[in-house]
């Protein structure tokens, strides 16, 4: 990892400026605040595996963030890469036990879908919809398109690495996949990720406060209905590509007090706790 409080060229790229890492920390690093120490680096592998090697010997609220990764994961082991300063990546450790028992520990990345969606709704302008369980979506030229992810995963037994990948400023010529999307490309009124940054983990703080104080209760930290009303899987008939090769196709309608997806099937009510959601029906 290479710091980058003093980027080796801040005039690079002027249409892509480095992250301000010592705003950043005035901001963000406060007494009584969730954020306990932020760094910015020019460029890691995987901002989520640099924290959970060390998540043991940090405090909670440790936040670390990437101009670029170059080996970035998503679930089910999927890549994720961006070109440098195009988008935020970040992970923060998040230590909620002993007050939020662990089979809670579940809504964590729902958690953070609803902080994220929440901080790009007042800094971006953009409406962001939430495609169970952890995938960010915008809308661009009237089709939903991913712009972002979550990862979270334990690190030992008492933290949990929670990861966001986030395409800002990319354009139609820079995206992975045509069916990609960034805020620029939904039209965001800010794609400054100074600005995006702060909005995103003060929400977060809020969020994950909240929920922690009701002992992780989903319905009195009113995680569960926001998390519901913003989830655009809701509604839809959705195939469900579980593990072990298997699949279940049924109309996704509710998220249940585990943070379960609930599949309406032709051989009942079934939960889902894990697997891949493809929407086959647009609503």
């Amino acid at each position: 990892m290479t710091p980058s409080d003093v980027p080796d060229n801040r005039w690079s790229d002027l249409e892509r400026p480095p992250l301000n890492a010592t705003a950043l920390r005035r901001a963000l690093l406060r007494p009584g605040s969730l954020w306990t120490s932020l760094d910015v680096v020019q460029s890691t592998g995987s901002t989520n595996s640099d924290l959970a090697a060390r998540a043991a010997d940090l405090d909670e609220g440790a936040v670390l963030v990437a101009e670029e990764q170059t080996a970035g994961r998503g679930r089910l082991d999927r890549r994720w890469s961006a070109p440098a300063r195009s988008g935020l990546f970040f992970s923060v450790v998040l230590k909620p036990g002993p007050r939020v028992p662990v089979e809670r520990w579940g809504w964590l990345p729902l958690l953070t879908g609803v902080a994220v969606a929440t901080g790009l709704s007042r800094s971006a302008g953009v409406d962001t919809a939430l495609k169970w369980p952890n995938d960010l979506l915008v809308t661009v030229g009237g089709d939903e398109r991913k712009a972002g992810g979550i990862l979270a995963e334990r690190a030992g037994d008492d933290a949990v690495v929670v990861g966001i990948g986030l395409n800002v400023s990319l354009g139609a010529d820079e995206l992975p996949v045509p069916t990609a999307g960034s805020l620029a490309l939904a039209g965001a009124v800010s794609t400054d990720r100074d600005t995006l940054l702060r909005a995103v983990l003060r929400s977060l703080a809020q969020w994950y406060g909240d929920w922690r104080a009701a002992d992780g209760d989903p319905v009195a930290s009113g995680l569960q209905e926001t998390y519901a009303a913003g989830c655009s899987t809701l509604g839809r008939t959705v195939r469900a590509e579980l593990p072990g090769d298997t699949s279940l196709t049924g109309e996704a309608v509710a998220v249940d007090g585990d943070g379960r997806l609930v599949l309406a099937t032709r051989q009942g009510v079934q939960p889902v706790g894990a697997g891949d959601i493809v929407h086959l029906r647009p609503v």
